[in-house]
C-alpha cells in the first residue's frame, strides 16, 4: 500500500501540473469573469471529508450566492437551483468549477481519481463500513460515483425533498460505488475512470462505465 500510494501521488502530481499548463488560460478566463460579475468573487473554499476521515477546504469556482449553504436546501444543490448564479451556471454545467481542484491535488490533499470528498454533512450518512474505509485513499476530483452521478442535480430535483432523495437513494448507492473502487484501485483502475469521465462528458448518456468496469455494484432501479 505504501508504494501504491506513493506511486498514485507521482502520478497525481505530474497530471497536475501538465493540467495546469494545459488548462491555465481558461483558468485566468473564468478567474477575470468571476472578478467582473455575480458577486465578485472567484474562488470558493469548502470543509469536506479527506484521507483517512481528516478535514480539508476543496478549491473551487464561486458559482453561488455567498452564504448560500444557509439558504435553501443548504448543500444540496438542485437543478435551476435559485442561488446559482448567471455564469456560475455555465461553470457548473462544464464542470469548469472543478479547475481549481488542480491546487489541492498539487498541494496533495486530493489525488485526480478517487472518491469524492463530501461535506462532513453527508459524510455522517455513510454507513459505518462506508466511512471506515472510503478515504482510505485521498478523495478525487473525479471517480466512479462522479460518472455515475455526472448529473447528480436532476436526481434531486425530480421529488419535493431533495434531502431524502439523497439520503435514501443516492447516497446508499454512491457509497456501495466507492467501496468498488477501494476494492479494485489500480493504476489501470484509475486510466479507465479517466477516460471515461472524458467520455460522458461527451456521451452524457452513456453507460460504457457499466461494461468497461467488472463487476460494478447493480445499477438501482431509479437510474434505469
Amino acid at each position: 500500500m505504501i508504494y501504491k500510494r506513493f506511486f498514485k501521488r507521482i502520478i497525481d502530481a505530474i497530471l497536475a501540473l501538465i493540467a495546469l499548463l494545459i488548462l491555465s488560460p481558461f483558468l485566468i478566463i473564468c478567474m477575470i469573469v468571476l472578478l467582473l460579475t455575480g458577486e465578485r468573487e472567484v474562488f470558493y473554499f469548502q470543509k469536506r471529508m479527506g484521507y483517512k476521515n481528516k478535514p480539508f477546504f476543496i478549491w473551487k469556482f464561486a458559482t453561488m450566492l455567498k452564504n448560500s449553504e444557509n439558504i435553501g436546501t443548504g448543500t444540496i444543490t438542485t437543478r435551476n437551483d435559485p442561488r446559482v448564479l448567471p455564469f456560475g451556471s455555465f461553470l457548473r454545467k462544464t464542470k469548469l468549477n472543478e479547475l481549481p481542484q488542480i491546487f489541492n491535488v498539487l498541494l496533495g490533499s486530493m489525488s485526480v481519481v478517487g472518491a469524492r470528498p463530501l461535506v462532513i454533512e453527508g459524510f455522517e450518512q455513510y454507513s459505518d463500513k462506508v466511512k471506515e474505509k472510503i478515504y482510505n485513499t485521498p478523495p478525487g476530483i473525479t471517480g466512479i460515483g462522479s460518472i455515475v452521478f455526472r448529473d447528480e442535480e436532476k436526481f434531486l430535483s425530480q421529488g419535493d425533498n431533495p434531502k431524502e432523495i439523497y439520503r435514501d437513494k443516492i447516497l446508499p448507492y454512491k457509497g456501495e460505488l466507492e467501496l468498488w473502487y477501494q476494492q479494485n484501485i489500480s493504476f489501470l483502475t484509475d486510466m479507465k475512470i479517466m477516460i471515461l469521465t472524458f467520455w460522458v462528458v461527451l456521451f452524457p448518456t452513456s453507460e460504457l462505465h457499466y461494461k468497461w468496469l467488472k463487476k460494478l455494484p447493480p445499477k438501482p432501479d431509479y437510474l434505469v
